[in-house]
C-alpha cells in the first residue's frame, strides 16, 4: 500500500466499517434535527432509521458543510505526521465543500511547502461518491502513487454515473426542487422522478415514470445503456437508499440478473443524513462506471 492519506468526506455514504477496511480516511459533515446539531457520522449519533422516522414525522432538518477552518484542522495532523494527502470532496454542484477544502489546502501548503496536498471536486455524490473512492483505494492498494492517482481521478470521474429515483415527492416540494402543485399531481398519479448527476455535479430531473416498478425497471434500463462494456459491465456497483430498503434490493436483483459479470454482488448502502436531509425517505440511487456524463 502507497504511503499516502487517501481522504473524502461523509457525504459519500460508505459505512464507517468500510472505510476502516478500505484506509479511507473522512470529515464529517453537519446537520440539525429539529434544531438540535449533529455531526454527519454515518449513522453513530443517531441511526438512520430514527433520523427518516424523524423526518416522516415532520421534523425540521437543515445541513452544513465542512468549512476552511475545520479542514486545516482535519488536514494538519496528517501532514505533520509527514503524509501527502488527496482529498476528494462531494461536488460543487451541491456544496462549497471544494472551495473550502481548496482554501485549506492554499494556506497549509504556505506551512507546509514540501508535502503535497490534492483536493479533488468529484462531481458526485452519496454511494456514487463512495464508489470513486473505492475505486481509487483499488489503484492505491495496487501499487499507484498518488501523482498517478491525482491524474486518474481527475481524467475519469465524469466516468461514474449517478441514477436517482424518488417514491415520495414531498421533500423535493419542501426543498423546492418541484412546486407543490406538481408534487400533488405527481403523487396523485403515482409519477415517480428519474434524476442523474450531469458532468457539473448537479443532481438534474430526466424523466417522470408513473408506478415505482416502471421506475425501477427504467434505472435499470439506465445502466444497460450507459455502463463500461453493456451487460458485459465486470466492474463494481453500488446502490443507496433512504429507508426503502426492499426497493434497492429489488434494483440490486434485477441488476445481478442483467449484469452476469459483475465484480462482486451489489453494494448496498444508506444515504445519510446530509444527503437524506434533501431527499427525504423514498429515494433509491443507483452507481456504476460507464461512457462519459456529457450533461
Amino acid at each position: 500500500m502507497q504511503d499516502y492519506i487517501l481522504s473524502c468526506c461523509s457525504t459519500a455514504d460508505l459505512s464507517a466499517e468500510h472505510f476502516e477496511k478500505r484506509g479511507i480516511q473522512y470529515v464529517c459533515f453537519h446537520f440539525t434535527l429539529d434544531g438540535k446539531p449533529y455531526e454527519d457520522d454515518l449513522g453513530k449519533s443517531i441511526p438512520f432509521a430514527d433520523f427518516y422516522k424523524a423526518m416522516q414525522n415532520g421534523a425540521d432538518t437543515r445541513t452544513s458543510q465542512v468549512n476552511e477552518g475545520e479542514y486545516i484542522d482535519y488536514f494538519t495532523p496528517f501532514l505533520e505526521a509527514g503524509k501527502d494527502i488527496l482529498h476528494v470532496c462531494l461536488s460543487s454542484g451541491l456544496s462549497g465543500a471544494y472551495n473550502s477544502a481548496a482554501l485549506a489546502r492554499d494556506t497549509l501548503k504556505e506551512k507546509y511547502p514540501d508535502r503535497k496536498i490534492y483536493v479533488v471536486d468529484s462531481l458526485g455524490a452519496s454511494s456514487g461518491y463512495g464508489l470513486l473512492m473505492e475505486t481509487l483505494a483499488d489503484f492505491r492498494d495496487g501499487g499507484m502513487d498518488i501523482d498517478h492517482l491525482h491524474e486518474w481521478v481527475e481524467a475519469h470521474k465524469l466516468e461514474l454515473h449517478h441514477w436517482f429515483f424518488s417514491t415520495d415527492l414531498t421533500f423535493y416540494v419542501k426543498g423546492g426542487r418541484i412546486s407543490k402543485a406538481a408534487g400533488w399531481f405527481g403523487t396523485a398519479l403515482s409519477i415517480c422522478p428519474l434524476l442523474n448527476m450531469d458532468n457539473l455535479g448537479r443532481l438534474i430531473p430526466r424523466e417522470k415514470i408513473r408506478t415505482k416498478k416502471k421506475v425501477i425497471a427504467r434505472i435499470v434500463e439506465q445502466m444497460k445503456l450507459h455502463a463500461k462494456n453493456g451487460t458485459d459491465y465486470n466492474g463494481k456497483c453500488f446502490i443507496s437508499n433512504s429507508a426503502c430498503q426492499e426497493d434497492a434490493e429489488e434494483v440490486a436483483r434485477l441488476v445481478e440478473a442483467a449484469f452476469p459479470k459483475l465484480n462482486g454482488k451489489v453494494l448496498i448502502n444508506s444515504i445519510g443524513t446530509v444527503i437524506g436531509s434533501h431527499t427525504g425517505p423514498g429515494t433509491v440511487a443507483l452507481f456504476f462506471w460507464g461512457d462519459e456524463r456529457k450533461d
